[in-house]
């Protein structure tokens, strides 16, 4: 009888980890909204619970463990692996990664501001890039998650090219100039809350942070979406604007970035 019990116990556990593994996770490849509540809600709490951690300081870790100190390329590829093969995670991803590094590479920014740091994953996508001298201000409002991206910053060796911020965009913009001595950004990368990417915006058109020919490039336009942002940006005379199609990180979700060309 127990060795039946311990049978049908077996089974259960094989078959509750091939949902968790590959079942379910295979079905939400397709549907934004399921992803998000999949990956982002029930298996981060499930293993935050389960391994008495946080998902930044298990990236964090996969970071240290595979990722050689000073070298960002590695530092990027050992992110997309734990997220693509281990768990998934909120970072630009790899495939959209490669537009970034495409825009980034054409407007070679001496002045960059990204809102959204999250694990310093896209921070050290944009700075490896950046020629000598650059600035890149990159806003925090998690101090959790500020301090993971401290650390996965200095393993790449780019300390000296980020200056990060901890605080909310809406009272950190206004001081940019002030605080930071900058005339204006070559680019803003936008990944931070999506009901800020406008009133952010807005905010920056209002401090005379952007001047003709600035690049604003916004993540997630379409999963989770910014519809209020993408209307104006796409309807106002002051930008050109084009969309990269692509897919949410790391699934197949469709999502993109949004790249606007402020005209003064």
């Amino acid at each position: 009888m127990s060795c039946c019990m311990s049978g049908v116990s077996q089974s259960k556990a094989a078959l509750l980890y091939a949902l968790y593994r590959w079942v379910i996770p295979t079905a939400v490849q397709y549907h934004g909204g399921l992803a998000l509540i999949w990956h982002d809600v029930i298996v981060e709490r499930m293993l935050d619970t389960l391994t008495q951690s946080t998902r930044p300081q298990r990236l964090l870790n996969a970071v240290q463990k595979n990722a050689t100190r000073g070298d960002p390329r590695s530092v990027v590829k050992a992110i997309d692996d734990f997220c693509r093969h281990k768990e998934w995670a909120m970072n630009v991803g790899d495939e959209k990664g490669c537009i970034l590094d495409s825009v980034v590479s054409e407007i070679n920014p001496a002045a960059v501001l990204e809102l959204g740091t999250y694990c310093g994953y896209s921070t050290v996508r944009i700075a490896r890039l950046l020629p000598p001298h650059a600035k890149l201000i990159t806003l925090e409002f998690n101090p959790d998650f500020a301090a993971i991206a401290r650390q996965v910053i200095a393993w790449a060796g780019l300390e000296e090219k980020v200056q990060l911020v901890e605080g909310a965009s809406g009272d950190w913009i206004p001081k940019m100039k002030e605080q930071f001595g900058i005339t204006t950004f070559d680019l803003v990368f936008l990944d931070h809350w999506k009901d800020r990417y406008l009133p952010d915006t807005k905010l920056m058109e209002e401090c005379g942070l952007l001047r003709k020919g600035s690049v604003l490039l916004a993540d997630n336009v379409i999963c989770p979406g910014t519809p209020d942002y993408l209307e104006y940006i796409r309807s106002s005379p002051r930008y050109e604007s084009r969309y990269f199609k692509s897919h949410l990180e790391y699934t197949k979700v469709e999502d993109g970035l949004e790249k606007s060309v402020f005209k003064g």
